[in-house]
């Protein structure tokens, strides 16, 4: 059975939406957060070097740790000589003294330290190889098929990548699964060891709405920058790899930003347990049940197209009971000019025990004759 459930207004204008921006960049993405639509991405699946955009990989295993309360914030990390003597952008932290997971994530986030980084490694996995392991395992349950990690720094070395659309989908698992420690991608500032040093994404000081997340530069690499944004909680994803300096990879994933902000939007479509449809039940206890969604929907769509908005269900043409709350019942589908956005099953929203022993019997003589004659 195919139903109607919502049609909007068809006769509204078109949205008209200008080329995207002329981007200079090895490898771009635009992505809304909330609804994973890519708005607009070149070369996105390429395999190139991430440079320091590898410590999101490196926090995200150390809140995942936090999360699992497998660590915690106020415990002690025990620094290596390993770790003290990694090259690179540094925490300063000190061979034989201990520091806090607390103090170490702001110095991998804040300051894109490699010794911090291979210290949580150490601690975590035993040794930065070991850290490794778990890397890849974790980018494969994110659906990062594009990446391998051999250490937690990005430091260079063969056979270590990712690709944009990876770090987007990285960048979005960071927002979602830990939004409590979220907040220390927007932090300008962290000292240690009396030395204070900035965040390197720029954008911070110059966007208000750009809360995370974070740089990357080796020369293999060039100038990378995976960047968040709110506005008007409408939140956007940009990576840009390989580009040509510091300025290069702000302003070509501030181009992004604002193109994607000034002619798309995002709007939820469908609740999570709202009713869409009553639908008869036969040989119930109840005659009716209600039918929705399982989880919300979220689309991303040009602005000002909200009106061209179609829903359709099918559902199954007999429902008998017994039904229980969650069983997929159909499927409802949202499509705008003609092209499916949206395509969920449709679910039981209670249970309908079977009924007694008349009421099936005087439900199913029923349902003969309506069948018999349909």
């Amino acid at each position: 059975m195919v139903s109607v459930v919502g049609a909007a207004n068809a006769q509204g204008q078109q949205a008209l939406i200008p080329s995207p921006p002329t981007v200079s960049a090895s490898s771009y993405i635009l992505m809304d957060a909330r609804s994973g639509r890519v708005i607009i991405e070149e070369n996105s699946d390429e395999h190139l070097p991430p440079a320091s955009l590898t410590k999101m990989m490196t926090a995200y295993i150390v809140e995942r740790e936090l999360d699992e309360q497998r660590i915690a914030m106020s415990d002690q990390v025990p620094i290596s000589v390993n770790a003290w003597k990694t090259g690179g952008s540094r925490m300063f932290v000190q061979e034989g003294t201990e520091v806090s997971v607390e103090k170490l994530l702001k110095g991998v986030i804040i300051q894109s330290g490699n010794d911090a980084s291979v210290a949580l490694a150490e601690f975590i996995a035993g040794s930065e190889d070991a850290f490794a392991d778990i890397m890849n395992q974790q980018a494969r349950q994110l659906g990062m098929e594009n990446s391998r990690f051999q250490n937690a720094t990005g430091l260079p070395e063969s056979d270590h990548y990712s690709s944009a659309r990876d770090l987007a989908l990285l960048a979005q698992a960071i927002i979602e699964d830990y939004p409590d420690n979220y907040p220390l991608y927007a932090e300008k500032y962290f000292t240690y060891n009396d030395i204070r040093q900035p965040n390197r994404n720029s954008l911070l000081w110059r966007d208000p709405s750009v809360d995370g997340l974070k740089t990357g530069h080796t020369e293999a690499a060039g100038y990378c920058l995976v960047a968040s944004a709110d506005r008007k909680g409408m939140r956007l994803i940009a990576v840009v790899m390989g580009t040509s300096s510091e300025q290069a990879r702000a302003q070509e994933v501030q181009k992004l930003l604002n193109y994607g902000f000034r002619y798309y939007e995002t709007h939820k479509v469908l609740s999570a347990g709202q009713s869409l449809e009553e639908n008869r039940v036969w040989g119930g206890q109840a005659d009716q049940v209600s039918l929705g969604v399982s989880d919300d929907a979220v689309v991303t769509i040009p602005r000002d197209s909200k009106e061209q908005l179609e829903y359709m269900m099918d559902i199954d043409t007999v429902i008998e009971a017994p039904v229980q709350a969650g069983d997929e019942l159909g499927e409802v589908r949202v499509t705008l000019d003609g092209e499916v956005i949206v395509r969920e099953p449709v679910v039981a929203l209670q249970s309908v025990p079977e009924g007694g022993l008349f009421k099936r019997l005087w439900d199913a003589i029923k349902l003969f004759f309506i069948q018999l004659f349909s």
